[in-house]
């Protein structure tokens, strides 16, 4: 009796461990199939998403072409290309940038380009393609103040804008004496700027200058900022981890567009884009 009770507990116990490791085996292959299958998935979809934030000229802005609101810039034209090597169309979702990341993550969006500095901390929860453009940093103000600031200690005391959850937020704080503002558009932080609640814009340099084009009350200081990290003066695309796929689909494009000088060409059309009436 107990030789028979004891082959029928051992048979369920087989039954049971072949039943886990098939079940095991089946989720470790449905993840690794759900890995390699977004490049498939948008393309059964017929378009990818590109996420973006689109106040930040001549990455990524707002223009009336023919009548009609677009989004335009250097960043745009880029993930236009990312779509047309993958034979799709491009949808484009505008919103705060500190919204991003957490919509990349969230796969609400299959990818960033918003003239995203890929940092260590960022790394942590998505990967990056390679860098395809080098960024400076600087300081936007009033004409009125361009001969009283000759370093950033002069900007003890006043109010510095920045734009939250990127570097120049980080930059902002590190002045000594100054008091950040934090927002998350900064076509409000130029607002600010304008009526004089703030007295400085951290911004990358191009995006300084734009913005100075566009407003003939405001100036770009002359002052480098710098954090001494090399991925804060990068610009890179996001994708979301274990799409290995898709981020090689992307470096291919990255590596077609720069060998034919064809991002800087983007980045001067959309510099006199953004200068136009």
């Amino acid at each position: 009796m107990f030789k028979k009770n004891s082959k029928k507990i051992i048979a369920m116990l087989l039954l049971v461990c072949m039943v886990f490791a098939f079940t095991g085996c089946g989720q470790q292959k449905s993840s690794a199939d759900e890995a390699v299958s977004k490049v498939e998935k948008i393309k059964k979809a017929g378009k990818i998403v590109v996420g973006t934030c689109a106040d930040y000229p001549p990455y990524e802005f707002h223009k009336e072409i023919d009548g009609q609101d677009t989004i335009v810039g250097f960043d745009i034209e880029i993930a236009k290309k990312v779509a047309e090597e993958l034979d799709v169309e491009l949808e484009i979702k505008d919103m705060k940038f500190d919204g991003l990341l957490p919509a990349l993550v969230a796969n609400k969006i299959d990818f960033i380009a918003a003239g995203m500095n890929p940092t260590e901390e960022r790394a942590k929860s998505v990967d990056f393609s390679k860098v395809y453009y080098k960024e400076e940093q600087r300081i936007l103000v009033k004409k009125e103040l361009v001969d009283k600031i000759k370093g950033k200690e002069d900007f003890k005391g006043l109010k510095i804008g920045a734009q939250k959850a990127t570097i120049q937020q980080d930059l902002a704080q590190s002045i000594e004496g100054a008091e950040p503002k934090l927002l998350s558009k900064i076509t409000d932080l130029v607002l600010e700027l304008s009526n004089d609640k703030i007295q400085g814009i951290v911004l990358v340099k191009p995006v300084a200058e734009a913005y100075a084009k566009q407003n003939e009350d405001l100036a770009v200081l002359d002052l480098g900022l710098g954090t001494g990290n090399e991925a804060d003066s990068s610009v890179a695309i996001a994708i979301n981890k274990g799409n290995e796929e898709l981020v090689q689909s992307i470096d291919k494009t990255l590596d077609q567009l720069m060998s034919e000088g064809k991002v800087d060409e983007f980045i001067a059309e959309a510099v006199k884009l953004s200068e136009e009436e």
